[in-house]
């Protein structure tokens, strides 16, 4: 990973990848879902997978490598379809890459009351402050979360924003997948 720290933890490295990888793709793009698996288990019990994402022995044996799920369909909300959610063991934690409208705390006051969500939705859509932002969010199965945002303004692996706490709503629907 060309842009990624070395030094930042596993689970940090793997919020960068997806990043990096879902900014390669470009924006407007819908909501995706990854299981993160380790790396060096990865190697031991499926060395024909690991050679075909291309992870060789020289490749750090405590990470955690990334594998896309399924499309997520469109149509349905995004908690309702965590909600269907159920891991089997071998992925130690799971992450999200979605893109969003946000407005700054200033914008809370202006908020009209009343609004149904797609009224709302079409309110801050309107608003001359919104942001386009993707976010990504990863938590493992021991409680561990980080969290990229990238504004679209601002679209440069130098600019991205890391941080456990970033999303913390995002955080506990996507741990609220490995609950039984």
């Amino acid at each position: 990973m060309s842009n990624t720290p070395m030094a930042a933890s596993p689970l940090t490295r793997a919020v960068l990848e997806i990043d990096e990888y879902a900014s390669g793709l470009g924006w407007d793009q819908p909501a995706r879902l990854f299981a993160l698996v380790d790396t060096a288990r990865l190697r031991a019990q499926e060395p024909g997978l690991a050679a075909q994402l291309g992870l060789g022995d020289e490749q750090e044996s405590s990470g955690l490598t990334p594998i896309e799920q399924d499309e997520i369909e469109t149509g349905k909300a995004l908690d309702e379809f965590l909600g269907t959610i159920a891991w089997p063991d071998a992925v130690v934690g799971c992450a999200l890459t979605v893109e969003r409208l946000m407005l700054p705390p200033s914008a809370e006051a202006q908020v009209p009351e009343g609004l149904s969500d797609a009224k709302l939705a079409k309110w801050v859509a309107e608003h001359p402050d919104r942001q386009e932002v993707r976010m990504t969010v990863a938590v493992l199965r021991d409680g561990a979360r980080e969290s990229a945002l990238r504004l679209r303004e601002k679209d440069t692996p130098t600019e991205v924003l890391t941080g456990p706490d970033l999303i913390p709503g995002l955080a506990e629907a996507l741990a609220a997948t490995f609950e039984d």
